[in-house]
């Protein structure tokens, strides 16, 4: 069999890296995938005793276990593998080994994408248009920051998390900016200051109070709204807000609404029947600790979200904690 052909690395867009080998001397510094037409096929062929799976587990392990390092990253570069912490076992069950049979690697990445939750990214169904073109936020990115319950804190008989997100519009600054992406870097340092602590997301008591805000002139156009169980952390929110994207923040424009409703307390029990299902009521601004997690731009024209700050270590964000 003759030796493989080798592929250099590729930049974030694909494309190959120019080849640093020396063709004339046989001398190679890096990989190198040479020129192939019709004319000239690649002869590479497969061995007679090649063994797909394990090949299989050759390629995918370290691509697996790679992955499996990063939602980790939490633990030092020499952890060693030890069930002594909930977290620590949990890694030990979901790094594939050279051993694995395969429904211990189907096991293994079922444990990491499926339930511990890497693989889905908080993906949501919309149902109707996403746009938003309206004056005055039409090319003006949008920073959106995002709360959830931690899992512990959830009881057994809920079956879901509670979670908020809050945004503002960069007025300053439009999708073909030339400097967006510094001024984006420089946010992601600001939310590092103001919403982590000890690389842990600020906790913010969701409750029954609604305390709005609009300021159109510096990105609230729509009156943003956050759920809080005082005045005061509601207001420090949008303070922490206005001085990420470095804004003046007006108490003026702060309304607060307190509704007659209550908020829901203990466990809820009542249930309603829906299109012939009986389904449990929802909490109503029940009182609970929400947690930041990650803060992201979306920017009019580019596809995909820009992560700013992550502490799931699902993403891959501008700026590491």
């Amino acid at each position: 069999m003759s030796d493989p052909i080798l592929v250099p690395p590729r930049d974030e867009q694909g494309k190959q890296f120019p080849a640093t080998s020396d063709v004339t001397t046989g001398a190679t510094k890096t990989p190198f995938t040479p020129a192939i037409t019709a004319a000239t096929p690649p002869t590479d062929s497969l061995p007679d005793n090649f063994q797909p799976f394990e090949h299989l587990q050759e390629v995918y392990i370290p691509q697996h276990n790679a992955l499996v390092r990063q939602y980790f990253s939490d633990h030092a570069p020499d952890w060693k593998p030890n069930i002594a912490t909930a977290r620590s076992s949990l890694r030990v069950a979901c790094t594939m080994l050279d051993s694995d049979n395969q429904l211990m690697m189907s096991l293994r990445h079922h444990l990491l994408f499926d339930l511990l939750g890497y693989g889905k990214k908080n993906l949501a169904v919309y149902y109707g248009s996403r746009e938003n073109m309206d004056l005055p936020v039409e090319g003006h990115p949008k920073i959106v920051f995002y709360f959830s319950q931690d899992s512990q804190s959830v009881p057994a008989t809920q079956d879901y998390k509670a979670d908020a997100e809050y945004s503002v519009r960069l007025m300053t600054l439009d999708n073909t900016s030339a400097n967006l992406r510094e001024k984006l870097i420089e946010i992601a340092n600001e939310i590092k200051v103001l919403f982590l602590s000890d690389k842990q997301g600020i906790i913010h008591a969701k409750g029954n109070l609604c305390i709005s805000y609009k300021d159109t002139k510096h990105g609230f156009p729509n009156g943003s709204k956050v759920l809080s169980n005082n005045e005061t952390d509601g207001i420090s929110i949008y303070q922490k807000i206005c001085n990420v994207v470095d804004v003046p923040f007006d108490e003026l424009k702060i309304n607060v609404g307190n509704p007659k409703k209550p908020s829901t307390t203990g466990t809820v029990t009542e249930t309603q029947v829906i299109m012939g299902k009986t389904r449990k009521k929802r909490a109503y601004r029940r009182v609970v600790n929400i947690r930041f997690r990650y803060a992201y731009a979306l920017i009019p024209g580019e596809p995909q979200p820009v992560f700013l700050v992550d502490t799931t270590n699902r993403y891959n964000p501008l700026v590491k904690i």
